[in-house]
Order: structure tokens, then sequence, then C-alpha cells
């Protein structure tokens, strides 16, 4: 078999949402001078799943308040634009959507050159970012995304595993890494801005080319919006393959880390119960996500099909797990998940890292 080679993770354009054709116009003239392309949405509806991904977004004065009343995630990176005349009450529009700046223009042009041509920069937000939710408690949603993040550091893929549920105990605990030092949520709670990628990397609980961050076993914290945001930016700068664990009800991180999210997948036992609280989870996670798909975890006690799972949730079938017994006791005894390269949850993940990025784990076919 020929070596397979690296393809180079997908760079995100800057999203422009504006409906004024006037407007437009300039911002094209000023992203091409930057070098750069830009996706295009005309109101809010459009720019949801862009939203997050997109590693700059400017919106027009004749959409900032749609976007209030859309309740789309704060971000970093975000410029209210406009031209001179037409920027009252700007300022106050800009603080309540969370925009960093306001451009006024003309006299705001070489700054968003500036700011257009620093998206074009080699590697800037180049990472591939993959969500993973259980469809019920208990799914094996955590698993998964451990198994996929250890997968990626073996291709050698610099790799964040993101640990956005609260209540799940913790990754950590997952990859047997909880008495290794390093950040833990709490302690980047009032994050709400550009994170410098290094220094995030640095203080995270790390082995070889697999980064963590995960919770510690103190109060139970929820994580700001601004702070997941300025993670996943960090994240899409100094990382390669990022992999978020989500919880099952949706929080305003959880959304922000979904909209960013370039693939989701939902885990589903295959049991008719487990299928029928799937699906309220995927009425809510859907419309934050463009590339959603289930996999369906065996055993199946009453011979339910994935085909049949899949069906009944209206996703693509992205995988089906047969039961590994010697799983569950491994992850007892601290050993990662799909750490040996062998097994069902390991061939998967082999095959969503590969299909992501070209890249091939250490030893796989």
């Amino acid at each position: 078999m020929p070596p397979r080679t690296s393809v180079p993770p997908r760079r995100r354009p800057p999203l422009v949402v504006t409906a004024d054709g006037d407007l437009l116009d300039d911002l094209l003239r000023l992203a091409a001078a930057g070098g750069v392309e830009v996706e295009v949405a005309a109101d809010p509806a459009a720019a949801r799943t862009r939203w997050q991904p997109a590693p700059l977004v400017l919106v027009g004065i004749d959409q900032a308040q749609p976007c209030l009343r859309a309740r789309l995630a704060r971000r970093s990176r975000l410029v209210l634009v406009g031209r001179a005349g037409d920027m009252e009450p700007g300022w106050q529009i800009a603080d309540l959507l969370g925009a960093e700046h306001v451009a006024v223009l003309p006299a705001a042009e070489p700054w968003l050159v500036d700011q257009f041509a620093d998206c074009g920069l080699d590697g800037a937000g180049t990472a591939r970012v993959v969500a993973v939710v259980g469809g019920r408690g208990g799914a094996g949603a955590s698993i998964l995304a451990g198994g996929l993040a250890v997968t990626a550091a073996r291709a050698r893929l610099r790799t964040l595993l993101l640990d956005a549920d609260p209540l799940g105990g913790g990754l950590d605990l997952v990859l047997g890494w909880e008495q290794l030092e390093g950040l833990r949520w709490p302690a980047l709670t009032g994050a709400d801005g550009r994170v410098d990628a290094p220094a995030l990397v640095r203080a995270l609980p790390s082995r070889g080319d697999l980064v963590v961050l995960s919770w510690d076993r103190g109060d139970l914290l929820a994580v700001p919006a601004e702070a997941m945001a300025a993670t996943l930016d960090a994240a899409r700068r100094g990382r390669e393959f990022v992999v978020v664990d989500l919880p099952r009800q949706l929080d305003d991180a959880a959304v922000t880390a979904l909209q960013a999210a370039d693939r989701a997948f939902v885990v589903v036992p295959a049991e008719l119960r487990a299928t029928a609280a799937a699906a309220r989870v995927v009425a809510v996670a859907a419309p934050h996500c463009h590339d959603l798909s289930v996999i369906v975890r065996g055993p199946a006690p009453g011979r339910l099909r994935a085909q049949e799972v899949a069906r009944a949730l209206g996703l693509p079938l992205a995988g089906a797990l047969r039961p590994e017994p010697g799983l569950c006791r491994g992850l007892e005894r601290g050993e990662a998940p799909a750490a040996g390269g062998r097994g069902p949850l390991a061939e998967l993940c082999q095959r969503i890292v590969t299909d992501l990025t070209g890249q091939a784990p250490a030893g796989a076919a």
C-alpha cells in the first residue's frame, strides 16, 4: 500500500455578515487587498453555523440588531463595521454584541486590511475540530472523545482534548491523567479575549502531542461562552486537531464549541429508549452544526440495527461499535482508550482521523 500523505486542514475564511450591498462591496475590496477571500452571510440565520469557526467576523451595522436578537454566541475577533454617519449608537450595540472593535469607514480601511491579512497567514485557524455528544447518559461519548484524541496524537497531530461537560467526571480520568500537573478549567473561566496559544499548551497537562483541558475536583463551575470562544481560538492557532466532549444539555459554551466543529457525532447505544432520548439531543444540536452524524454502540439487546437507529434520528451513520469488554477494564486501570491501536474503538477512531486529516496513526493499516 502506498504511504498516505497528510492533507492540510482546511483554513476557514473570515465571515462578513451584512445585507448592505455597498458595504459588502467595500469589505470585499478590503479583503482582496489583504489577500484573502471571505464568506458572506446576509443575516444571522445564514451566519450561525459559520459564526464560531471563522477566524474573524465582521458584522455590518445593518445586521447588528438582528444578531443581538438571534443570541449568537460571544466570540473573539468580532468587529462591528459601518460608514461614518451610520454608526449611532454603534458603541452601545458593539458592547451588547460582544464586539472587540468598531470599524468606521473610510477611516478604518487600513486597519481592516491588516485584520484580513492576519487571517491569511500560514497556520492561522487551521485545526480540525470534532465534537462528540452522548445521546443519553452513559452512552460512551467521553470514551469516544478520548479515543479520537489519543488516535490523533498517535498520528503525530498536535492535539487538544477539550472537556466541555462539567458533569462528566473529567476527561483526565478517562485518560488516566488525573495525577498530571497543569491547569484545569477553573483557572481559565475568566478568559474573554485572545489567549496565547503556546502559553496555553505549556500550561495544560500533556504527554507527547496530546494536551487536555479538563475539570478539577472542586466546586462545580460553568464555563462562560467567552472563555470557550477564546480557548477554541487559541486551539485553532496552536493545534492541528481538537476534540470536544459536549454535555447533553447544551449551555452557551457548548453551543459555541458545537458551532466551531467541522464534524460532530452523537453516540447512541443500540436500544429503543436510548434512541428516543437521542432524538431530543439531536433536535437541539442539529441547528448548530452543519455536519452531524450518529455512531451506534452495541450490544443490541432487542436486535436493533445501527441503520435503524440512524434512520430514526434522521442522521447519516458514521459507524457502529461492537462490544469491547476489555475497554472498560482498561479504563479502570488508567489505560487511555484506543491507546493500543487495536479493537473496534481504535479502528473507528483511525478511520475518522484519517478521513478528516489524511494522516494515518502509527501502525494503522
